[in-house]
């Protein structure tokens, strides 16, 4: 007989959040030691540190009423916290850009053969990893999508707004190479690698 496989850190979390989405009720630490192994496989001794993670994320909430400490969590938390690193996300990525404008401008007047800053090297590639982590929290966030339409519908205004301010900034650094091409008479495989511009870089779908 094979031995049986743990189950991993993630799928326990997953679990604890099935326990307090489906009782919808408030738990102190006891009760879930008491519940968690036998309704969800989930070994009394790591229930303690299972259900900190999920606090320190922020996926379940926690008071100290008198000398009691409780614990509650509802799937709506699940889908706010993942909305609200979504719109983050799109505030950081206006910052960038509004550093990737300055960057840009200098661009523009640089002389053939100036190397590229190393600020604006930083600001590419924070737009890029950026653009990445928009996409993740997109996918994950489509998980919610048949529930609270009003929130869903406020949240794809403001994904769009933040696609169009990155697509903006994408057009503004091919009208700067058009005009590098035109002024300077030079490939633009030449103005990529002069500048540290990614060759792949285009518009977000």
């Amino acid at each position: 007989m094979s031995k049986r496989k743990g189950v991993s850190a993630e799928e326990k979390r997953t679990r604890m959040l099935q326990i307090f989405y489906e009782k919808k009720e408030f738990f102190q630490l006891k009760e879930l030691e008491r519940i968690a192994p036998k309704e969800k496989g989930i070994i009394a001794q790591s229930v303690k540190d299972v259900l900190q993670s999920l606090v320190d994320d922020g996926l379940v909430d926690s008071e100290k009423i008198g000398t009691s400490v409780y614990f509650w969590a509802f799937p709506s938390k699940a889908k706010h916290s993942k909305i609200k690193q979504v719109e983050n996300a799109g505030n950081r990525l206006n910052e960038v850009t509004k550093k990737l404008k300055t960057s840009q401008e200098n661009v523009a007047a640089a002389k053939i053969g100036r190397e590229p800053t190393e600020e604006r090297t930083q600001i590419l590639e924070k737009v890029a990893k950026l653009k990445s982590e928009e996409e993740l929290l997109l996918k994950e966030i489509q998980k919610y999508k048949d529930s609270d339409p009003e929130v869903m519908e406020k949240m794809k205004n403001q994904t769009q707004v933040a696609k169009e301010a990155a697509n903006r900034w994408t057009d503004n650094i091919f009208s700067i190479k058009a005009w590098c091409k035109n002024k300077f008479f030079i490939e633009e495989n030449v103005l990529n690698k002069q500048f540290g511009i990614d060759p792949e870089m285009d518009y977000l779908d």
